[in-house]
């Protein structure tokens, strides 16, 4: 039985950078309407069957309230702490289910987490946080139709998706985090409300993909390369406010940064690129999380085996080639 899953962060769209800069608050009840359609097009692609992960705020529930599918909506069974972990969590747990493909509402921060949870399973991410990055900008009933196609097994795998590119954060060359888009070094010690805005502090920058229409830290490389997403290299800048480059970025929705720009190093993959400040903080996908104590060692390495990403574009273009959404008339024509 093909099995679509549904992961909806409450907390996306609400961070601070609507007080620091000037970001849109992305409310749960627009996250209702998504869900709906997302529904909508994932039955009609023909998915057997939606789990979803529960949350205190009820989305896809209250999205039921308006619309009776023909396949069953359940959610699963898993203990809830109202933290990044539920995510993290509820991917492990639709990966031990056999989800064929999982659709997830949030900005950069939800979709990592779910890449913590796990890889193997395609995902679509869908917008609806700050600096978004990883996850599209696209019409909720299209992507529920592009997953549901991938998840019925109708598109191929290797066609229909891409394999994302990510980071591991070493500490005394340990992996203990992961990053989907971009990993900076911040020059502090206080997580504090964790968003990065000030660039003063940030003496490195590492990225897996960056050009010139993001928004974020990977603004800044995306001022002197392209990369996409599958590429198989990424980007390591050292952040110079006395260098004579300089690039102007986009940061925040709203706020620029001019930042100065000393060396610039491609990565590849497997490559370890050390980091020589200690104590400091490492911010990943535009959130400070990982701690590096005093005396530790931390690194970032490039990997090419991130998570498999459905291609809306790519998946709907199959499918028109494909036939899938014109059908013949059997009634008699004539003569």
């Amino acid at each position: 039985m093909s099995t679509a899953a549904i992961l909806a962060n409450p907390a996306s769209g609400k961070d601070i950078r609507r007080l620091v800069a000037h970001g849109s608050v992305f409310d749960n009840q627009e996250k209702v309407r998504m869900v709906r359609r997302l529904i909508l097009g994932l039955e009609q692609a023909g998915v057997e069957q939606i789990l979803y992960m529960p949350d205190a705020y009820g989305i896809v529930p209250r999205a039921l309230n308006a619309i009776s599918p023909s396949i069953p909506v359940r959610p699963v069974e898993m203990p809830m702490k109202n933290t990044q972990q539920d995510t993290v969590q509820a991917a492990g747990i639709m990966e031990t289910l056999g989800v064929d493909v999982m659709v997830v509402l949030g900005g950069d921060g939800t979709s990592r987490a779910v890449c913590k949870g796990t890889t193997r399973v395609p995902l679509l991410p869908l917008s609806t946080g700050t600096n978004n990055v990883f996850p599209f900008m696209v019409e909720a009933t299209v992507a529920g139709l592009a997953a549901g196609l991938v998840g019925s097994g109708r598109l191929p795998l290797d066609q229909a998706c891409f394999r994302s590119c990510m980071f591991d954060i070493l500490i005394d060359g340990e992996p203990v985090d992961v990053a989907l888009v971009d990993a900076a070094v911040y020059g502090d010690v206080f997580m504090a409300s964790r968003a990065i805005w000030d660039m003063s502090k940030v003496p490195r920058l590492f990225l897996t993909r960056c050009r010139a229409d993001a928004i974020g830290l990977s603004a800044v490389g995306g001022a002197l390369r392209h990369i996409e997403p599958d590429d198989p290299h990424g980007l390591a800048l050292t952040l110079d406010d006395s260098a004579e480059q300089r690039v102007t970025a986009t940061i925040a929705p709203g706020m620029f940064a001019n930042v100065g720009i000393g060396d610039v190093r491609d990565m590849q993959p497997g490559e370890v690129f050390p980091i020589d400040l200690s104590p400091c903080i490492i911010a990943v996908d535009g959130e400070r999380e990982v701690e590096i104590r005093r005396g530790r060692h931390a690194a970032v390495r490039l990997r090419t085996d991130g998570p498999w990403v459905v291609s809306v574009s790519r998946s709907m273009e199959l499918a028109r080639k494909g036939g899938f959404f014109v059908k013949q008339s059997s009634g008699n024509r004539g003569e």
